[in-house]
C-alpha cells in the first residue's frame, strides 16, 4: 500500500485498513524530536525487560492464568512496537505517492528513531457534530474512535483490559493472620 491508503475492510464504510507511520507514542503524541524518540525507544526496551522480569516472577509464583495469559499480550504487543521502532527506519525507503522498498540502500531514519506503522481505523461516527447547546464544543465537528492502531497496540489494550477487567481474580487479597482472627459481623 501506498502512505495514506485505505482500504475498506468487507466493503463496510466504518472498518478500514489504513496504511499511516506514527512517530511517537499513542495517537501520534511526539516529544524532543530525534532526542525524545531515542528516549522513547530505550523507555520501551527497558518496560519490556521489566515485563519479562514480572512474566517470570509471576510464573514462578503460579500466578493466576488469566496473569498469565495477559502478560505475554503486553509482552508481544510491546515488543511488536519496538522491532517498528529500532528496524524499521534501515530497512525501508520512504517515498510518498509510491510503494516503500524494503532492504532500501538507505532507509529514511537511523537505527532507534523508525516510525511504527498504523494500520486499522475504525471511524464509527466519521462525520458527527456536536449538539449547539453543549458549551465551548457546541456545533463543532468530530468522528467517534478516530485512532489508528496495529495488532502489537491491540494485544496491549487487551492485556491491560483483562488486568483491569479481572483485577480481584487475577491480584486477591492476601489474607493476614489478623484478617482470619477478626470476628466478622452477623446480620
Amino acid at each position: 500500500m501506498v502512505y495514506g491508503d485505505t482500504i475498506n475492510i468487507l466493503g463496510l464504510d466504518w472498518a478500514r485498513i489504513h496504511f499511516v507511520e506514527n512517530y511517537g507514542m499513542a495517537w501520534g503524541t511526539e516529544f524532543g524530536g530525534k532526542t525524545g524518540k531515542l528516549f522513547l525507544t530505550f523507555f520501551r526496551v527497558t518496560a519490556v525487560i521489566g515485563i519479562i522480569y514480572w512474566l517470570m516472577t509471576s510464573i514462578k509464583k503460579g500466578a493466576s492464568q488469566l496473569l498469565l495469559f495477559a502478560i505475554p499480550l503486553i509482552l508481544a504487543g510491546a515488543i511488536g512496537n519496538i522491532i517498528d521502532s529500532v528496524f524499521y527506519g534501515i530497512l525501508f525507503d520512504a517515498p510518498r505517492g509510491t510503494v516503500a522498498t524494503m532492504f532500501a540502500e538507505v532507509g529514511y531514519a537511523p537505527i532507534f528513531h523508525g516510525r511504527v506503522v498504523d494500520m486499522f481505523y475504525f471511524p464509527f461516527i466519521e462525520h458527527g457534530t456536536f449538539p449547539s447547546w453543549i458549551p465551548f464544543i457546541g456545533d463543532t465537528h468530530f468522528t467517534f474512535f478516530n485512532g489508528i492502531f496495529n495488532v502489537a497496540d491491540f494485544a496491549i489494550s487487551v492485556g491491560v483490559g483483562i488486568l483491569i477487567v479481572f483485577n480481584k481474580k487475577i491480584f486477591p487479597k492476601e489474607t493476614t493472620s489478623e484478617d482470619a482472627s477478626a470476628p466478622t459481623e452477623t446480620a
